[in-house]
This record gives C-alpha cells, structure tokens and sequence, in this order.
C-alpha cells in the first residue's frame, strides 16, 4: 500500500524520512520529485532509512518519499537474453537512446520491452492440470535460447484456454481456473523479489563437471555444474581475464556477467567482444546466450550493493526452466565495500576491518543460492547455477575478511600468483595453493566420460610440480650441478607442464580454448616423456641425449594443434615412442 512521508534527514545516498509508519523492511520507496528509486533498510517506528539508488545531490528535509508498497523485484520473461542492464534492472541501451550516455536521475522505463512481439507456442492445451513450474509454453527468445514461460510459483489449477502465435509480454497466453473456481489470466512476465531465493523441489550433489577449456582449471582444480568457487588475486593478476575466458567458454547453456564495481573499460571489453565471439556450442555469437549486469565503480555505490542479488534471481529463473547457468561476479569485494559504506551510514557497529557483523552471512547467502537441483513442475528437470566470484584483497592479503568469508563458503579456490602474472604466465593460478574439493567428487565421472587414465595423468603431472618445488629448493641452495640426471629430467618435466600445458594464451585462436580431449593428449605426452626418458636414462642413455630428441619441439607445440586435427597427437606420440625406444634399445644392447 502506497504512503507518502518526507525526508527529514540526507547522508550521501543514505536518507532518513518520517511518516512511513505502514511501509515494510526492503520495500521500494520513490524519493523526491524525481522520483529516485530507494530500498528501505530500516525501520524504527515511523521513521525510514533508505538507500537510494541513485545521485541524492540536491535532496534536502522536507522533498517528499512515496513508499510503493512493494520490495525491489525483477521483471522476467523473454527479453533478458542479449541485454545489459545497471544493478537494479535498468535496460542501459534504451536509456542511452532515450536520454544519452549519461543515466538521468528518477529516468523510467520499462525494464523488458512491451511492444516487441514474440511467438508463443503451448506447450499445455485446454483442460490440463498443471501446477507451479510447469511449462505452459515457449518462446525463442534468440537463436540458440528457447525461453520456457512457466506456471507462476503459488498457483495450480486446469487450463481453460491456451494462446498460440504472437503475443506481446502483457498479453494473457493462458487462463487458468483454480481450485476456488476463480479464473487467473497468466501473461508471458514474471516478476520476483531480488532478495528472497526462487523456491526448487530439491537441492542435489553434483555429479559433473563444468567443462571451462582452460586445462590448469579443468585438469587440476575443477568446479562442477552447480558448484561455486572464488578467484581471490592481487591487482593485476589477471582476475578479470579469467572471468572473461570462463564466461566465453564454460559448459553452461546461459551465462549471467555481473560487472560489480570494477572499471569501466573492462564492461567495454565484454560488451565489444561477445556479441563478435564465435560460441563452439552453437555456432552463433556468445551474446545470444548471454545477460549482462554492469554496475561500474562510476555509478552509485548503493545499486553495487543491489547488482549481485539481480544476477542471481535472473540465473535462479533460467535454472527454473531446465538449464545451466553459469554466472560470473566481478568482484564481490567491491560489493562487500558497498555494504560497508552502507554500513557505516547506518551507524551499525563496524566488525572487522569496518566490514558489516553480517558480511559473512551476506556473502553465504549469495554462494548458496548456487547448486544442482530439481525444479518445480511435474517433469522433474534439472537446473543448475555455478557462481564464480573474483575477489581483490587489498595488496594480495587472503586473510582479509572478504576472502575469509569467501574460502568458508566456496569448494573452489583458484589462488591467483602476482608472481605468475609478472612472469607472463597466464592464468596465473598457482598450482601449489589452489584447490578443489569437487575433484575427487568427479574423479568418476572423468574415468568413465573422458578415459580411465585421466586421474592418474592428473596425479603424476601435480606430484612432478610438488617435486620440483623441493627440487627447486636444492637448486637455490647448492646449483643445479647438484641434482642428479634424474632429478633434472623431473625439473626439466615440470617446466614442460608449466610452459607447454599450465601456460595457456587466451589470445590465440586455437589455444584460448582446449577440449577435455585434447587436454588428456596433451598430459599423455608430456608424462610419457618423462617416464621414457627416466627408463632411457635407467637403460644407460645420458641426459643431454634425453633432453635433446627431436620430439621435444613438436611436444612443446602440442597446445596449438586444431581440435579439428587431433590426429597429429597420434604422430607425436609415435615419434616420441620410436626415439625414446631407439635411446633405451641402444643402452640395452650396450649392457649386453
């Protein structure tokens, strides 16, 4: 219910106003003539502090506060697909063409457009009982997206009539009558509270992976559809990278980019870049799967703070309609810094560091609205939403709050290297304190899906780096002259998985991306060397014999190899048997 007060006090983009004693916590206020969009965070008695969600300059007591009755909540339905929108759902590229490259104050406009025309095909006919969640119809939304338009969560009942064909987003497609015998005309939009969680039937384990193409991560450290994790690094580690090349390439039918704070130019990127990527899974660009949510660190803090929960509800709603939705959080530490100047403008008394006593709560509330699970609707689908969030501790310190509270919550760690990144190694996730603790969740599904030899690849190649790291020790101390022939070739194999494997160039045509397929050849390569080379050196051979063979160059070479010529790891793998066996023969025949 609408009630009108007045302001009585400003603070930046916190305002205090009086005479809104019937409005509730989180409902949507408009502020001031403008009508400035606000969120009430408290309430004490008729007394209201609001966070608004845009520039307060020039407000002062007395501009007049209109509660509206209602939280802050989404518009859904077909339209989210290809757009960008700021942290509280504002289509930026209407905005732009109505009022230019500057958000206006108080401008409104609709968030999903009502005049486009879409075709609507039912999927239910007349007579039918459905229930919530289920699937009443779809539309194509775009090339490579079908949108399901389901039953609104909270009705059940019998279709009376069905629509078919074209219908804008406020037209009804379907009426339903319900159990009372009153009849509910259901449109093609939803609407849904930012803050509160889209209900599901049942949350599951997971049971694959999300396949990302980028080897350190899907080889070492994977995260599986529906898990979370974090990529905590330093300025200039490459975070931001990373999160471009897993939202480009990941194994998710949607991808939902929350550009949370950070600068400007990197929205840029992703806004000139996807809608000209070439996607592998459809063929089409990878913005026709794709929502993009920018809130960069020139516009108001508060609606930083509102942009995650927007992300999230949107993934949730596609996870609603079977799929997998892979979204990307850039970074949550800006959005903590906006809670803490929330905050600290509502006086609450500061924890750690200044960050809120609920930071945590706030932070697991976000990652846990993540998983696996069986939607509402009698068909039983499965949705998933795998949440990746970077996170830039200042100065590269993980045991400030917001990583802390992070590494509690996620099961993914992709510890970003300052020193990797000065080296030009990219990604530069240090190997050596990264985890996962999906990996030997999905060490079955890789056997059986992949090859039986892929875990103990995988255990080798991390047990060759864990030596050279001790190696690396001796070296330091004493020279290299110290190591025996084969510790050096051990050394020599790890640079190899270093250089040739982990090394991955997110600018190159054939290397930004590497099928499980080619990843498992590539391994293969790479430890057979070894191996056969410690049995050349058992066999008499010497080092520089080793270290020297012709196979050497086309091993190293072996990332740019086309997905399209997986052959040639056939040669290679001939090649590198043939010379090693010719080093290992001769020293055989020598003893002999």
């Amino acid at each position: 219910m609408a009630q009108q007060g007045k302001i009585i006090k400003v603070a930046g983009s916190l305002i205090v106003a009086e005479g809104l004693s019937s409005a509730r916590m989180f409902d949507v206020v408009r502020v001031s003539r403008l009508g400035l969009i606000g969120e009430i965070l408290e309430m004490r008695g008729d007394r209201a502090s609001i966070q608004v969600y845009e520039e307060t300059s020039g407000l002062g007591p007395g501009d007049p506060v209109e509660s509206t009755g209602a939280p802050l909540s989404l518009e859904l339905g077909p339209g989210l697909i290809t757009s960008i929108f700021d942290g509280i759902q504002r289509p930026l590229e209407l905005i732009r063409d109505k009022a230019g490259d500057r958000i206006t104050r108080g401008i409104s406009v609709p968030r999903l457009s009502r005049d486009r025309v879409w075709r609507f095909v039912p999927r239910v006919k007349a007579g039918d009982r459905v229930e919530a969640g289920d699937i009443i119809g779809t539309v194509q939304e775009t090339a490579v997206v079908e949108h399901r338009i389901m039953v609104p969560y909270g009705l059940s009942g019998t279709v009376k009539s069905i629509h078919e064909g074209e219908a804008r987003l406020e037209d009804t497609v379907c009426e339903l009558e319900l159990a009372d015998g009153s009849v509910r005309s259901l449109t093609m939009l939803q609407r849904w509270p930012v803050r509160q969680g889209r209900p599901y039937r049942e949350k599951l384990s997971p049971e694959k992976p999300m396949v990302t193409g980028q080897r350190v991560i899907d080889t070492f450290f994977p995260i599986a559809s529906g898990g979370v994790a974090a990529i905590p690094g330093p300025f200039g580690s490459g975070k931001t990278v990373v999160q471009h090349q897993l939202a480009k390439w990941a194994d998710a039918d949607i991808i939902v980019y929350v550009g949370c704070g950070e600068r400007g130019n990197e929205m840029t990127d992703v806004l000139e870049e996807f809608p000209r990527l070439h996607d592998p899974r459809t063929g089409e660009t990878l913005m026709q799967r794709t929502v993009l949510i920018a809130n960069t660190s020139d516009m108001p803090v508060a609606a930083r703070e509102a942009s995650i929960y927007t992300g999230i509800t949107i993934a949730e709603y596609f996870r609603d309609m079977g799929y997998s939705v892979a979204i990307m959080a850039d970074s949550t530490s800006r959005w903590a810094e906006a809670l803490r100047e929330m905050s600290g403008r509502l006086e609450e008394m500061p924890g750690e560091e200044g960050y809120p006593a609920y930071l945590s709560s706030r932070i697991a509330e976000f990652y846990e609205r993540a998983g696996l699970v069986t939607c509402l609707g009698k068909d039983g689908r499965r949705g998933s939403i795998s949440a990746i969030g970077a996170v830039s501790p200042p100065g590269g310190d993980i045991s400030e709050p917001v990583s802390q509270a992070t590494l509690r919550i996620v099961k993914v760690f992709w510890g970003l290297s300052a020193q990797l990144a000065y080296r030009r190694h990219f990604p530069a996730i240090d190997w050596l304190s990264s985890y996962s603790l999906y990996a030997d969740n999905l060490a079955g599904w890789f056997s059986d899906a992949v090859s039986p030899d892929w875990n103990t690849l995988r255990a080798r190649a991390m047990m060759i780096l864990q030596e050279e790291k001790e190696l690396d020790e001796i070296v330091r101390l004493i020279g290299a002259d110290a190591l025996s022939w084969k510790d050096a070739l051990t050394m020599e194999v790890a640079r190899s998985i270093r250089e040739d494997y982990l090394h991955q160039n997110a600018f190159d045509e054939v290397d930004t991306y590497s099928s499980l397929d080619k990843q498992l050849r590539m391994l293969r390569l790479i430890v057979d060397f070894g191996r056969l080379g410690q049995q050349a050196l058992e066999a008499g051979a010497t080092l520089s014999e080793v270290l020297h063979l012709p196979v050497r160059e086309r091993i190293g070479r072996a990332k740019y190899i086309h997905e399209d010529d997986m052959s040639q790891f056939e040669s290679v793998q001939a090649e590198l048997a043939g010379q090693m066996g010719a080093l290992i023969n001769r020293g055989g025949k020598a003893d002999a």
